[in-house]
Parts: structure tokens; sequence; C-alpha cells
């Protein structure tokens, strides 16, 4: 059907391509893969025309049609109610629609045999295109992605990029191309959504490239998978947990051909250059040199992999309750979103919320976070120092700083060579720390608002979609951060991959109440899974997440004020202990290395004694003050 042959393309001097070939047949349905800036969103614009390779060809049959969803669609703006748009697909039955109309309004007054011929034609073609069904069909696909029937005469301005590009999304479906292209499709859908769409691309019956770092999505989609590497188009005949698999053998037989190669190299060098003055080896050297020049060289493995060595703390440990939430409900107007729910977030959880839009997660997030205003107790527990990571945070970013400069000025206390480290972790590396942020794409800014909010040093962290265009090694980065991450969070995520590695806790709204599933997400679903078909147990039940304990609070005695006072200021002077030992620390270390110092045994012993005893009373300071900590926390209830 399509037809890739020696493609190479450049961009200012630089190949995005080379000599790269891929041969598409219907019914492919093909995920393409790689890191961002390797190529894959040009490919597909070169596949549809809009580019033109430098050299090579991209070979297309007569009769194959192309539908192309990019991002440039989220400017699209009209008047038009979003089935009208959607049903643009139907370009050739809304005409004939239009024309039936027309006819029979001039059969209202004109019975001509003529007529008749006309509107007989007319009708048969518009059956023929499925004309009879090409509003329900529209109807169908645009609820199945998450609007609702109310929606559908609302007019397309009206809705945020998000949803216009699910507009875009459904005609397309609807238009049903011999290949379909789609360059992020998951990005602005929720998880509903995305499980129907999997759905209907598996049934679709032309071809499908796919560009996604949604694994689960690629795994559940796709049949083959084209990695974007090295200016090359690498085919794997299989999903992406497949892909993974094949690669890591292809790179296993990859390096031993390269160090056989190698060690055969060495030794050829080595002959050469040993018997290269004696005349009686001058036939046998020249055959030698002669086989190294004409030597296909095979190229060592590239590792993309990205192991996190930097680990993300705070300074201060939160007591044992982070936020409480007591009879809480919100509503926008008629809309509920919460109503008469509690929940509780204790130090050490980590959790996902997860559902449907509009089902009140971000207002969930918001609400947690102290900044939407509510009915009911909200009530945030000691010591909790909280941080925010969500899309705003890109346009926060000043785009005249150098990478460097924006993380210097978050207010971390840390050195240029431990932000340097930290940038590295996020792939940016050597003179990557001076771009400037306007110049960086829009992956780069979400790594560098990344590395911030956790450079913030809090114990709670709050994020909202914070996967959405990360490529697969920038996710894998997050996950590892949060992995190590000692303290507290809630994550707002569509990507069941992200959600699965990170979450100890899964939170939803379900009829306005805030829920509770105590385990991981694979637990969780196959919870839901078996809540289908028969009653979980009550053990297994999801319940209002940790309700605070309920009754009226007893209004504490003069001497329960006296004992939170006493601990309070006990507490005040352990901080000021740890802050005195932390601020001593990096002097010794320093100490330990200054030359003189290391070179003089005694000196280097009577250091390392000194810097043994005050991580001892740093860890028993610390110790001290989180049982203090705990104890205001129960004197406080």
């Amino acid at each position: 059907m399509i037809s890739i042959n020696n493609l190479s393309y450049l961009i200012g001097g630089r190949a995005l391509f080379d000599n790269a070939s891929l041969h598409i047949k219907p019914k492919d349905k093909i995920g393409l893969i790689g890191l961002n800036g390797r190529g894959k969103s040009t490919l597909l614009r070169l596949i549809d025309g809009e580019y033109q390779p430098t050299t090579g060809d991209i070979s297309k049959s007569k009769d194959c049609t192309i539908g192309f969803l990019n991002q440039d669609l989220l400017s699209y703006q009209t008047n038009d109610s979003i089935l009208t748009v959607a049903m643009q697909a139907f370009g050739r039955a809304v005409t004939l629609q239009q024309n039936i109309d027309k006819i029979l309004k001039q059969m209202e007054v004109n019975y001509e045999d003529s007529l008749v011929e006309k509107l007989t034609k007319a009708q048969e073609e518009f059956e023929a295109l499925g004309g009879y069904s090409m509003q329900s069909d529209a109807e169908a696909i645009l609820e199945g992605i998450g609007f609702k029937t109310t929606d559908l005469s609302r007019p397309l301005k009206e809705f945020s990029g998000g949803w216009r590009m699910r507009v875009m999304l459904a005609k397309l479906l609807l238009e049903k191309p011999s290949l379909l292209m789609l360059d992020e499709p998951t990005n602005h859908l929720d998880l509903p959504s995305i499980q129907w769409i999997e759905n209907y691309l598996r049934g679709y019956e032309g071809a499908i490239i796919v560009v996604s770092h949604d694994r689960k999505f690629l795994d559940n989609v796709v049949t083959s998978t084209v990695e974007v590497s090295q200016q090359k188009l690498n085919h794997y005949a299989g999903n992406y947990s497949f892909y993974l698999e094949e690669k890591q053998l292809r790179e296993e037989i990859q390096k031993n051909a390269y160090i056989n190669q190698q060690q055969q190299i060495k030794q050829t060098e080595r002959f050469i250059e040993r018997f290269r003055s004696k005349a009686t080896k001058a036939r046998q050297v020249q055959s030698r040199v002669k086989s190294l020049d004409r030597m296909d060289m095979i190229e060592d493995v590239v590792d993309d992999s990205v192991v996190m060595n930097f680990k993300f703390g705070f300074k201060q440990k939160s007591g044992r309750f982070i936020v409480e939430l007591d009879n809480i409900s919100k509503a926008y107007g008629d809309l509920e979103i919460i109503k008469d729910s509690s929940a509780q977030i204790e130090r050490g959880d980590k959790i996902a919320l997860i559902g449907a839009n509009g089902k009140g997660k971000s207002t969930l997030l918001r609400i947690i976070a102290g900044t939407e205003p509510i009915e009911g107790d909200r009530k945030e527990g000691f010591n909790v120092l909280t941080g925010f990571y969500a899309q705003h945070q890109l346009e926060a970013l000043n785009v005249e700083n150098e990478i460097l400069q924006e993380l210097q000025q978050a207010g971390s206390a840390k050195t240029e060579t431990e932000l340097r480290s930290v940038l590295g972790c996020f792939l940016f590396s050597n003179d990557d720390v001076f771009k400037k942020i306007k110049v960086l794409s829009g992956g780069e800014k979400s790594r560098v608002a990344l590395a911030k909010t956790l450079l913030a040093e809090s114990n709670f962290l709050m994020m909202d979609e914070p996967t959405n265009h990360l490529d697969f090694l920038s996710v894998n980065i997050l996950i590892q951060a949060l992995q190590q991450f000692e303290g507290t969070f809630v994550v707002v995520s569509h990507d069941r991959h992200f959600v699965s590695q990170i979450a100890n806790k899964i939170w939803y709204i379900e009829d306005y109440q805030i829920k509770e599933y105590p385990g991981t997400y694979e637990e969780y679903v196959d919870w839901q899974e078996n809540r289908k078909i028969t009653a979980p147990k009550v053990t297994e039940a999801p319940v209002a997440a940790k309700k605070p304990k309920e009754g009226k609070k007893k209004t504490p005695d003069q001497a329960a004020l006296n004992e939170l006072k006493k601990l309070q200021k006990e507490l005040d002077t352990v901080e000021g202990q740890i802050e005195t030992l932390e601020a001593r620390k990096p002097k010794l270390e320093a100490e330990m290395a200054d030359p003189s110092i290391f070179a003089d045994f005694n000196k280097l012993q009577e250091k390392q004694t000194a810097y043994d005893n005050l991580e001892k009373d740093l860890s028993e300071a610390q110790e001290k003050w989180e049982e203090l900590a705990e104890r205001i926390d129960e004197l406080s209830a």
C-alpha cells in the first residue's frame, strides 16, 4: 500500500533519516516509537506529503487514502456543532442529503418525472454511502470518546483544545481512510475513552500508524512496532512488550558481534604492525590491510536507558497525617462533584487518582491542596511541605532563562555540580544545560518543570498528568524518581503503566464519594473485573477513603495545652539542632577531602571520627523530631 525506500531527510544539515526503508501493508497496525526529537512526527508528515524527502521516495497505491490526526488540529475552531463537524467525514453523503431535501421541497409543487428520477438516483447513492446511519454512527463515536449527548449540539469553539482534538479524531474515524495516522491520540483522553479507542482500533479494517508513549495502549492495539533510531526505521513483528524482548536479544547479538569484530581488528592491526617491515611477510601484511579496508564495520550498541543516580529527598518529615477531609461537599451550581465525603492521606501514601474526565479529579486535587473552596472541613497535618506539578507549570518557566539558571532560581540550595547531576538524570547533559527555555520542546519543558518540582524538597507532592508529552525514557526517569521518593504523593494520571509502577493506593470518585482501593493498580483492575461478575468480599471492597474519627471534638483542657506548648518548644529546639548539624556536615566533608588532611593519617582519622559522631547525632535528632511531631499530632487531633 505504501512503500518507503532509501528515505533521507535533512533539517539544517542534521539527518533525521538516512537511507531508511519501510513497507506498510493493508490492515497493518504499527506502533511508531522512539525518543522525542528522533523524527516520528516528521515521518508522518512525510507520508502525508506535507514534507518532501531529501532523497529516496515514498510511493502509494492509487486507492490509498490517508487520515492524519496531529497537534495542529487543536487550533481549528468553528461555530458549527461538534456533531456537524464530525459529520463532515461524510462529505458526499452530506451533499446528497442536502440535494435530496431540495428535490423533496421542489416536489411539493412539481411532480415531473425528471425530479422523480433525480430523487431515486440520489437516494440510491445516499443509501450505498451509508447515509441513513451516518448521524447515528457519528453520535456513537463522539459519545464513545467521552462526549455527553447534550454536548453534541454545542459549537466546537466552546470546547478546550483537548476536546476539540477528540472531535477531529471522531471525524477521522468516521472517514475510515486506508491509512489512519495518529500522533499521540491518548494525550487528551481519559481512561474510559482510551479503552473505547483501543477496542475500536483493534477492529479497524484499514492500516494504522500510531505514535504513542502509552505502553499499555500500544500493547493492546498494535501488531508490529517500528523504532526510529540512529536515522533508521527498525521493524519488530510484535507489540511493545514483544519489541522490548526482541530489542534486548538483538542488542545482545550485536554487542557480541561488535566485541568479536573489535578483537579481530586488534589482532589484525597487531600482525600488520609486527610484520610491516619484513619483506617475507609483505604479501600477508598487504592482504590484511585490504581486509580491514573491506570490512563492514559493526556499530556498538547505543544504550538509551537511564538509571536515576540522584535521590530526591526533603529536609523535614511530615507528621503522620498529611491532609484530612471531613464530610466535604463540592458543587458548581447544579453540578455536584463530591457530597458529604471524607478521606485521609497518611505519610507514605502513594496515591493514584484515576477515572473519567468530568468526575472531579482535578477539583479534588485542588481541594487537597487547599486552593478550592468547599463545604466541610479540610485539615492539613503537621510540617507538611507541598509541591504541585501541573501543565500550567510549563507556562510559569522563565523563557529567557537558561535551564541551569532556571533551577538555580528555584530556591534550592544545591551547588551547580549537584544541579548538573539532577539535569543529567532528566537527559540534559554537557552544554544542554545552557539552552534557553524558549527553544525547548514541550517534552523538554516538562522535564525542566518536573526537575524543579522534585528539587523543591517538598515532603508531599501533587501531580496532574505529569507524563503528558514525555517520551518512554522520560517517563521511566519520573517512575524511578517517584519510586525513590520517601515522602507522600497524589498523582492524577491516565497512563496505566505509569500508575502501576508508582502507586500503592488507588482513589476514584463514585456516587459523589471519594473511594479508595488499598492496593496496586493491577490488583484494582482485577477487583473491578471480579466486581462485575460477583459481589466482592467485604474485606476487599474499597470504602470511603479513611474517614477521620467522627464525633464532636473535645475541647482541650489546660494541661493538654501546656503539654502541647512544651512539646512544640522542644520540637523547635530539635529542629535547630538538626539545622546546625546539617550545616556542619558539608564543612567536615570538605575538610576530609582537603589534600593536606587526606595525606595525614592522624588528622584524617580525627575528622572521620568527628564525621561519624555527627551522623549519629543527626540520626538521633531526626528520630527525636519524628517522635515529637507524632505526639503533637495526637494531642492536636
